[in-house]
């Protein structure tokens, strides 16, 4: 079962919204930050586990432009994490073949941030194994937005520049999948234009007990959907009605 869903998936593109690592906290008597810490231990697992189920690009949503509107502590604290994530995993990544990109504004992150997501950037460059894209005070609107601007400048526009244009890579793969973690059933401003056709995988279970299991449960219901991209299915003769039966 294993190496047919991997062969299946190959290359998928995924995105997730880590969503509950406060209420998952709370529920157990403990301090948002605490749920916040759980999930980065979540970050591990996910980015361990998904090579090995066949997704060639991860992109995890973890500070969205609107978050800035959340208690000044908890943000200081996320920031933190942030800056303790790239001090301390680049090591790893670079062992597993991850190639580390953050999307989203930079000029806004605390003092030394941004210099130590070019660090990362740079020393995971070469990793093939996983391209591992985080969401950092990032929106989906401002992205595309940002993207007209610049297309007002040329002469002609395809799907595949503009694509550049909002993503800032060439030749990045569309989202195939879009799992949300703790059951909220919305996109929050994650991945509008790139997700335009993904399936979309809500779970009730809470960022921090997202396990490897529960990404394959949801790349085995990806697969049991037809992805038909606006178009339909052949229709066997079978399926033609019988002039003698209308």
């Amino acid at each position: 079962m294993q190496s047919d869903l991997t062969s299946r998936s190959e290359k998928l593109h995924v995105g997730i919204i880590m969503d509950g690592n406060g209420r998952w906290a709370t529920r157990r008597g403990l301090s948002r930050v605490r749920g916040h810490e759980a999930g980065v231990e979540t970050i591990r697992r996910i980015v361990e586990a998904a090579p090995k189920q066949g997704i060639g690009t991860l992109t995890l949503y973890a500070f969205s432009a609107d978050n800035w509107r959340r208690p000044k502590t908890e943000v200081a604290a996320l920031m933190t994490l942030l800056r303790f994530y790239l001090a301390h995993e680049v090591q790893s990544l670079v062992k597993n073949g991850v190639r580390l990109t953050v999307i989203g504004r930079r000029d806004r992150l605390p003092e030394g941030i941004a210099t130590a997501i070019d660090r990362a950037e740079e020393a995971t460059a070469a990793g093939g194994a996983l391209h591992l894209r985080i969401a950092v005070d990032y929106s989906a609107r401002d992205a595309i937005l940002n993207a007209a601007a610049k297309a007002a400048a040329l002469t002609s526009l395809t799907r595949e520049a503009f694509s550049q244009l909002v993503t800032g890579e060439a030749g990045l793969r569309d989202v195939d999948l879009i799992i949300r973690t703790s059951g909220e059933k919305r996109l929050s401003d994650f991945l509008l234009w790139e997700g335009a056709y993904a399936e979309l995988h809500f779970t009730e279970r809470m960022w921090p007990e997202f396990d490897a299991s529960d990404l394959t449960e949801a790349l085995a219901a990806f697969h049991g959907r037809e992805r038909r991209f606006g178009g339909l299915r052949a229709i066997v003769p079978e399926e033609v009605p019988s002039l003698s039966r209308v």
